[in-house]
């Protein structure tokens, strides 16, 4: 799995001429770190990692809230048909993004949405994982924990806020990382909806390095190291709340 890791980053730093060269050498005889200035002077690299980053975090910001809110309405709450919408929320999982796809260009287009970012954040706002996986989370939580805030005067609002979402941190870690790495990965969907220079994100900005003729592979693999970094250092920090247990203590009755 490390392999193809290591191999783009030893690409990344040998000049375009001895890519191919045979036998392959891992660690070139010179050491080419301007190429990494260089990839990211060869298309607007900021520009396009300002996009990506304020389109992600708006986006993992507004799954985490609807993941959230949904999860416990639907393990929490009574309402009529509960069990029949949830079933509709697992259906969705099941179809194939490819499917919905162009359903949701035309609607898109009908919201005068083509070229904006709006059309990149607002369809992504809902997860039908998001909310199974926070469901699942809040359904496994002692039901005492809910007795203690109703003998305290609390709603179920604020029994929501103030309990079970400072609870579910390792959830929401795991869905903020799924979140990030699908938005912050994103390709097809921005290279249909955008087409101003400007407006585009990191992805299909990689695709300034290659062309009809050629491609500059050193350059290319240092670009994508540029864009990895953000997932790598995101799953370092949220990785943690992945094995992180739940104490439930203090509780009233």
């Amino acid at each position: 799995m490390v392999v193809p890791f290591v191999w783009m980053l030893s690409t990344s730093l040998k000049d375009n001429s001895l890519i191919f060269s045979f036998p392959p050498k891992w660690i070139p005889d010179q050491i080419k770190w301007r190429n990494y200035q260089e990839a990211a002077a060869s298309f607007p690299y900021y520009q396009y990692f300002w996009n990506t980053f304020y389109i992600t975090a708006l986006t993992i910001a507004g799954v985490l809230l609807t993941s959230a809110l949904a999860g416990y309405a639907f393990a929490r709450m009574q309402f009529p048909l509960r069990n029949q919408l949830f079933l509709v929320v697992l259906s969705i999982m099941m179809i194939p993004g490819q499917v919905i796809m162009i359903p949701i260009f035309l609607l898109v287009k009908d919201l005068g949405w083509m070229d904006s970012h709006l059309s990149l954040i607002v369809p992504s706002l809902v997860s039908p994982f998001g909310i199974f996986l926070m469901r699942q989370f809040y359904l496994s939580m002692p039901k005492e924990l809910e007795d203690a805030a109703s003998i305290d005067g609390c709603n179920p609002i604020r029994t929501f806020f103030s309990i079970f979402l400072p609870l579910s941190k390792p959830a929401l870690a795991t869905i903020s990382v799924f979140t990030f790495m699908g938005t912050w990965n994103s390709f097809l969907w921005p290279l249909l909806l955008i087409s101003t220079k400007s407006k585009q994100l990191l992805t299909v900005g990689l695709l300034q390095f290659q062309n009809m003729y050629a491609t500059q592979y050193n350059l290319l693999m240092a670009a994508t190291l540029l864009v990895l970094l953000p997932v790598f250092l995101v799953y370092m920090f949220a990785q943690r709340y992945f094995v992180e247990g739940i104490a439930v203590s203090g509780v009233k009755g």
